[in-house]
């Protein structure tokens, strides 16, 4: 089964949202900072949360981001992209995050790594990376000052510095590769990011949708073995807002009742009945979106 939806706008009330702690902006390190909290100076508050990778299916994110939706200006780091080493990982941000974020009035500052540990086990694999914490700060700054919304700073994140940030990453991953004498995956994948990002947003917007859309196809054909599902009707969601993102979504179980349709998430776990409130928030931001 496949739904498709267009959104024309969004309301929502926040429940379930952490108390912050508030820290002052002079004291401010993004690397020691919890995930979610809210950063101060003498006249202006922000709330910032911090992603460990732009994959959205690591460290429930969208909590962190949840948890932020009170304050009137928020701001959410995002790595562009994280490499963990030759035996790791290496991910890239897509469009569909940026501009879900946009959606929620959320400025995202596209960080980057520039230390980390070497793992302990593995020859050609790195651990405990931390962002540029000095490049954090100064674009903190910017938005200080920047009173157009969060889709317009996005929008001139992603066409004015994205390149250049990008360079810095090269830069940092071969300062940290000589390092810690190890193995990152090569600079042909990030070139070709940073082409498709240069040509335009349209084709970053297709490079990531298709990503996505990739990755729901997948997903389609996966079930959890622990995983009870009442309807075995695993579908497709394909929504589109009205910033021109594009979501592709799955769900576990679809109801179908006259006119309404109850789209059912199943959260597997060894010890727990319940799904726990880390999957709680991240489900509500999907329900926002």
């Amino acid at each position: 089964m496949e739904i498709i939806a267009k959104i024309t706008g969004i309301e929502y009330k926040i429940n379930l949202a952490n108390e912050l702690e508030r820290i002052d902006f002079s004291e401010f390190d993004i690397n020691k900072s919890p995930s979610s909290c809210l950063i101060s100076d003498k006249t202006k508050l922000f709330a910032i949360s911090k992603w460990v990778s732009p994959k959205r299916t690591r460290s429930y994110p969208y909590e962190r981001v949840y948890n932020t939706l009170s304050v009137a200006k928020k701001i959410t780091v995002i790595p562009v992209v994280k490499d963990e080493g030759f035996e790791g990982d290496r991910d890239f941000i897509q469009w569909d995050t940026i501009s879900l974020m946009s959606l929620l009035d959320v400025y995202v500052i596209l960080g980057y790594y520039n230390s980390a540990d070497k793992h302990k086990r593995k020859k050609d694999k790195i651990t405990n990376q931390k962002f540029d914490n000095e490049f954090i700060i100064n674009k903190i700054k910017e938005i200080e000052n920047y009173h157009s919304s969060a889709l317009h700073w996005n929008l001139k994140e992603i066409n004015d510095n994205l390149p250049t940030i990008i360079d810095n990453v090269k830069k940092s991953y071969t300062s940290i590769a000589s390092k810690l004498n190890i193995k990152l995956h090569g600079f042909q994948g990030l070139d070709d990011f940073k082409t498709k990002i240069q040509s335009a947003v349209n084709a970053f917007m297709e490079f990531s949708r298709q990503k996505a859309k990739d990755a729901q196809a997948r997903e389609i054909l996966t079930n959890q073995p622990k995983e009870s599902l009442q309807t075995l009707t695993k579908a497709k969601i394909t929504i589109t807002n009205y910033l021109g993102g594009k979501y592709f979504l799955t769900v576990d179980e679809v109801a179908i009742t006259k006119n309404t349709i109850s789209l059912i998430e199943s959260k597997h776990s060894k010890s727990t009945l319940l799904p726990g409130i880390s999957d709680i928030k991240d489900g509500l931001i999907k329900m926002i979106a």
